[in-house]
């Protein structure tokens, strides 16, 4: 005898569409969420560099610090485009804008203090170290590739084949 199938679901099943509408709905407000975020970070740092140009225009010169802090902004757009193209976000990227400010510290305290010795000193450490991290990132992405590119985890691996 056949099984007579019924037009309604059972509980286990509307249960689980709920589930997936649900779950569809709420990657897509992330999903928006993610993406009005990142067009109000990219557009608000065109409009500080924009800002900070005219300053620049506007006071007939253009000092190491403003032209570090576009170097900062240009870092910035850098990642919202490449986070952009990829879906990825960039460590090292925040690195090059840690290294930038710092270096952008240097510059104000040299040319405001007297004598900065220590201070100096302690941000070029922190500059040395964020260098570090750097050069730690490339040479782990290097070795060690992601594991969903597929590829091995070991350059001597890859070398063997």
């Amino acid at each position: 005898m056949a099984k007579n199938k019924s037009p309604h679901l059972t509980e286990r099943q509307a249960e689980a569409s709920v589930r997936r509408f649900v779950n569809h709905s709420g990657n897509l407000l992330v999903e928006g969420f993610h993406l009005l975020g990142l067009f109000a970070i990219g557009a608000s740092t065109v409009w500080a560099a924009v800002a900070t140009f005219w300053a620049m225009v506007g006071r007939g010169q253009a000092p190491i610090e403003d032209l570090l802090l576009l170097f900062i902004y240009l870092e910035i757009g850098a990642m919202v485009g490449i986070y952009f193209k990829t879906n990825r976000m960039p460590v090292r990227f925040l690195i090059y804008i840690a290294i930038t400010a710092v270096t952008r510290h240097v510059v104000v305290v040299v040319t405001t203090h007297k004598a900065p010795e220590m201070e100096t000193l302690l941000t070029a450490g922190a500059i040395l170290i964020l260098a570090l991290a750097v050069v730690a990132l490339r040479f782990g992405s290097y070795y060690l590739p992601s594991a969903s590119t597929g590829e091995r985890y070991f350059k001597a691996d890859l070398d063997r084949q």
